[in-house]
C-alpha cells in the first residue's frame, strides 16, 4: 500500500464518526455552529484526531480563493507586549489552518510599507496591533477593500476596520490613580510617552479625569521616549525641579517605570518610601526590577487570539465578539503612603 492511498481521507473520518461527509467539512472548517451539534463536533475532531487526519489545504484554499495567511503588523518587535500578541494570534491561527506572519512596521505606529510584491495576493486579512487604521493603506489598498482589517488596541471611532478588538485601558488608568490617591498621594507626575498613539491618548485622559475628582490632587505631565535611559533622564529633572517634590510617578508603561526607579535611586532616594512608582502592562520587567513594580495586566496573549477569532468571522461572514477586555491592577512593592514630608 502506498503512502498516498494509506493517508486517511474525510470520508474514513466520517465513517468512524458515523455522520455525513458534508458534515466532516463543515465541523472540520469550523462552520459547524447552528448547523452541527457541539457533541456531534466533538465526535468528528476526535475522529480526525484518532485516524490522524489532515485537510488537503491546497487544494481547499484554490477552491476558496484563499491563502490561509493573515499578517500581524506590530509598532515594534523589541516589546514583549506584541510578542505575546502574536503567541496568541498564532495559537488561534494554528487550530484553524491559518498561518500568521508576524510583521514590524519600520515606522513604528507610523505608515507601514507593503511586505510583499502584493499584499492583496498573498494574504487573507490583516491584524494590527497599537496603530492608526491608515497606516495600514500600503499594505491593504488605500480604499480599503481588498484586505478584511482587524485593529487591535486601537481609536474604535476611526473608520476602516472590518472588525476591532481592545482592551479597558482607561479602566486600567483608573485603577492605578484610585489605589495611589487611596494612599494618600496628592502630587503626582506622569511619565507620558513620547509616542503619538491613541492607546496612550487614552491613559493620560484616564488620568486627568481620576485626578480631577480629588480637589487637593495634581498631576504633571512630562515626556519620554520608551526607553529606559530616556525615562532615567527626564524623571531626574522632573523630580529636582523648583517647587514641592512629586510623591508618585505614573508610567505610560513597565520600561518607563524601570526608568523612573533608576532616576530615583540615582537621587538618593528610594522607591517606594519617598517616590512611589507604577507602570503599565506587567511585561516580565515588572518583577526583574528591585522593588518589584505595581503595575497594570493586560492580557496580551488574549487580544491576540481575539484579534485571530475575528478576523476569522470576519473571513465567514459572521460577526465578530464584541466588548473591551478588561485589565487589572497588580499591586507589589513599589508603592506605599507618601512620606510625612516630601521634598523641599
Amino acid at each position: 500500500m502506498t503512502e498516498q492511498s494509506a493517508r486517511p481521507t474525510s470520508r474514513d473520518v466520517a465513517r468512524v464518526a458515523g455522520v455525513s461527509q458534508a458534515t466532516v467539512s463543515l465541523v472540520l472548517a469550523d462552520k459547524w455552529r447552528g448547523r452541527v451539534s457541539e457533541r456531534t463536533a466533538g465526535l468528528v475532531r476526535e475522529a480526525a484526531r484518532a485516524l490522524g487526519y489532515r485537510p488537503n489545504l491546497a487544494a481547499r484554499n484554490l477552491r476558496l480563493g484563499r491563502t490561509r495567511t493573515a499578517l500581524l503588523v506590530v509598532p515594534a518587535l523589541t516589546n514583549e507586549f506584541f510578542a505575546r500578541v502574536y503567541t496568541g494570534a498564532a495559537e488561534v491561527a494554528g487550530e484553524h489552518g491559518f498561518g500568521v506572519v508576524l510583521y514590524p512596521s519600520p515606522a513604528g505606529v507610523g505608515p507601514a510599507r507593503d511586505p510583499f510584491a502584493s499584499a492583496r495576493a498573498a494574504l487573507d486579512g490583516v491584524i494590527a496591533s497599537s496603530m492608526a487604521t491608515d497606516a495600514l493603506d500600503a499594505i491593504r489598498g488605500a480604499d480599503g477593500a481588498d484586505l478584511p482589517l482587524v485593529m487591535l488596541d486601537s481609536d474604535p471611532a476611526a473608520p476602516g476596520a472590518a472588525a476591532r478588538v481592545n482592551l479597558d485601558i482607561a479602566d486600567g488608568m483608573r485603577q492605578v490613580t484610585e489605589h495611589l490617591l487611596g494612599l494618600g498621594h496628592r502630587r503626582l507626575v506622569h511619565l507620558a510617552s513620547a509616542i503619538a498613539s491613541w492607546t496612550f491618548d487614552v491613559r493620560a485622559d484616564a488620568l486627568a479625569g481620576a485626578v480631577r475628582d480629588v480637589p487637593d490632587a495634581a498631576v504633571r505631565t512630562v515626556h519620554a521616549p520608551l526607553e529606559v535611559g530616556a525615562a532615567r533622564e527626564v524623571v531626574e529633572r522632573a523630580l529636582t525641579a523648583p517647587g514641592p517634590r512629586p510623591t508618585a510617578l505614573v508610567c505610560d508603561d513597565d520600561i518607563l517605570a524601570a526608568g523612573a526607579c533608576k532616576a530615583v535611586r540615582r537621587l538618593g532616594l528610594r522607591v517606594p518610601e519617598d517616590v512611589s512608582v507604577t507602570g503599565f502592562d506587567d511585561l516580565a520587567l515588572a518583577t526583574a526590577v528591585e522593588p518589584e513594580l505595581t503595575t497594570v495586566r493586560l492580557p496580551a496573549e488574549r487580544i491576540g487570539e481575539r484579534g485571530m477569532s475575528a478576523l476569522l468571522a470576519v473571513l465567514d461572514g459572521q460577526r465578530p465578539e464584541t466588548g473591551d477586555l478588561p485589565v487589572r491592577l497588580v499591586v507589589r512593592a513599589s508603592t506605599a503612603p507618601p512620606p510625612p514630608i516630601s521634598g523641599p
